[in-house]
């Protein structure tokens, strides 16, 4: 379980203007220039470069550069697969009890 709780995930997605690139992406459904995404969802070129940036190094985008340009695109099945193992790991541990008697809680 602590392994899949990942913090940085969980900080890329606590930013709203990042959730609403990867919801572009995601929607979008193929690769997408810098200059696209920003006109889509009505944010500055550079604010959306630097979020992309970001969140390709996580390992949520896929970039790849051609020429000056630079397509990024949502790495739908990792993404699915990261949260459908969380998912999976509440449902195995919501049914074990994790206290040792003494009100803490095992690690």
């Amino acid at each position: 379980m602590d392994r899949l709780l990942d913090p940085d995930l969980f900080r890329l997605l606590s930013e709203p203007t990042r959730v609403k690139l990867l919801s572009c992406l995601i929607k979008c459904g193929r690769p997408c220039s810098v200059t696209e995404i920003a006109e889509c969802c009505s944010i500055d070129f550079s604010v959306v470069s630097r979020h992309l940036s970001s969140m390709a190094k996580l390992g949520v985008l896929d970039a790849t550069k051609e020429g000056r340009t630079v397509w990024y695109e949502a790495r739908t099945s990792e993404i699915a697969e990261r949260f459908r193992a969380i998912a999976d790991s509440i449902d195995q541990w919501k049914s074990q009890s994790c206290c040792n008697g003494a009100g803490r809680v095992c690690e």
